[in-house]
């Protein structure tokens, strides 16, 4: 079954917010292997000009989560899961995110193609801090696979 277009600029309430803890940041970063200390030590960040310890570029995800999967899950969009795989993901910073902010994301879904059968759903995700200026806008890009059937 065909997206329905008339879903583009379609933007969904913003997520309670998520405050930035030093452990989770650590946990991430160990997690995918960054060895970077200004994720890990306050006197590192600090010596680099931030006011703590930072995240990894690709931390974000842990929060941009929840808001895509609003998206995901909106039943009037129709958007069958279980044949959807993620196609790409882009992040363009404003600042790094740093221990301590209290950020909140919306999603808004910016483009739906249909190709092959195959349906083709860009979101972007824009976090904000507690207030309300701009961290990070994340895009992905999701590929609902055409049916096996016919």
């Amino acid at each position: 079954m065909p997206l329905d277009q008339s879903f583009v600029g379609r933007t969904y309430p913003p997520t309670a917010p998520y405050e930035v803890g030093r452990e989770k940041i650590r946990e991430f970063a160990e997690a995918i292997g960054d060895a970077n200390p200004a994720h890990t030590d306050p006197a590192a960040a600090k010596a680099l000009g931030h006011p703590d310890v930072i995240a990894p570029p690709t931390f974000i995800f842990l929060i941009i989560h929840q808001a895509a999967k609003r998206v995901l899950e909106d039943p009037e969009l129709g958007l069958e899961f279980s044949r959807v795989v993620h196609g790409d993901q882009k992040f363009a910073y404003t600042r790094p995110v740093h221990v301590g902010d209290q950020l909140s994301v919306t999603a808004t879904i910016e483009d739906i193609k249909e190709s092959g059968g195959s349906g083709f759903i860009t979101v972007r995700t824009d976090v904000r801090d507690a207030n309300n200026l701009p961290v990070v806008s994340a895009t992905m890009m999701l590929v609902a696979r055409a049916s096996e059937e016919g």
